[in-house]
């Protein structure tokens, strides 16, 4: 069975008027990568923040192994290692010496620190940056020396505020395949506004709006279930018969959902939740009108899709 690492319970903190978290309840997992995704305003930062004791919550709490984070036992707070939003360094210490003084916060020996942090250097390819100062590093550079310091003191959860922000892909590459490699021996809570990088990296996912919980399933299970649904565009040799189209349409729109069709380029397009599952019957309900394919093409839902259905397209600030 699973383990549950981290816990919220009713989480809730308010500013002012604003409630910014509302009675957020969830677990996350021992050894999973846990994405927390909302838009601009969710109350995404705040909850992050509860989570790893930054912040005190109104109501509610956060339990790593059972025991409160904010219980007054240094040692379970310290078992959580945050990477910010915004890069947080000191322009005129080394990539090591910043290494070494957050080891030093954390009441490392010498002897760990140096081993934790040329380790971080070497997995993060900054060994050759080791004794520059932070203001000559490159802001890919940068934001991986940042998530070096959060791991330094080898925390069991780590939280990621948007770590790819900023990245050229080749960063982006590097540092979402070290998530997914220190995920198999940590616990990994990110939030991000890529969706791309979610579905590639997160085992589960929590979109939350307004401060409240929406969903929170896997990637691959929201997909199937929510959204616009695949889609899927079939092609045919001939045109149609007006008669015809207006069957299919029909057909088809009772079997799966939405379907357009394009008769000046003799095609149908066929939105449908979980497409490939679907697609043997809509082929026999174009067999059943004497209609055969020319090609089919498949594009699948997307966790995007998905976002959007949920939190809608409106602009946030």
């Amino acid at each position: 069975m699973t383990q549950v690492v981290l816990q919220t319970e009713n989480l809730t903190k308010k500013y002012g008027d604003l409630v910014a978290v509302k009675d957020l309840t969830l677990q996350v997992a021992e050894g999973e990568v846990f994405g927390l995704l909302g838009p601009n305003g969710a109350g995404k930062t705040t909850t992050i923040n509860m989570m790893c004791g930054l912040l005190k919550p109104d109501n509610g709490s956060v339990t790593i192994h059972g025991k409160p984070l904010n219980g007054g036992d240094p040692s379970i707070r310290s078992r959580v290692g945050v990477c910010p939003q915004e890069i947080v360094l000191w322009e005129r210490l080394t990539c090591f010496e910043q290494l070494q003084f957050i080891g030093q916060m954390y009441d490392l020996s010498p002897q760990k620190i140096k081993h934790n942090a040329e380790k971080l250097l070497e997995d993060l390819d900054l060994v050759e940056k080791r004794n520059k100062q932070a203001r000559t590093l490159s802001g890919g550079m940068q934001r991986r020396l940042n998530l070096a310091m959060a791991l330094v003191h080898d925390p069991e959860i780590v939280v990621l505020d948007e770590p790819e922000a900023g990245l050229d892909p080749q960063s982006r590459v590097k540092v979402r395949q070290y998530i997914q490699n220190i995920a198999r021996h940590k616990t990994v809570i990110l939030t991000t506004h890529n969706m791309d990088e979610a579905e590639r990296t997160a085992d589960r996912v929590a979109i939350i709006d307004h401060g409240v919980l929406l969903v929170l399933d896997t990637p691959q299970a929201l997909k199937r279930r929510l959204g616009e649904g695949d889609v899927i565009e079939i092609n045919f040799a001939s045109a149609f018969e007006e008669a015809t189209v207006n069957q299919v349409k029909a057909a088809l729109t009772h079997l799966v959902g939405k379907v357009l069709v394009d008769v000046s380029q003799n095609s149908l397009t066929v939105h449908a939740l979980d497409a490939v599952s679907a697609l043997p019957a809509i082929l026999e309900t174009l067999k059943t009108h004497s209609l055969q394919p020319g090609g089919i093409h498949i594009r699948q839902n997307t966790l995007e899709d998905v976002f959007i259905q949920l939190t809608g397209r409106r602009l946030r600030d």
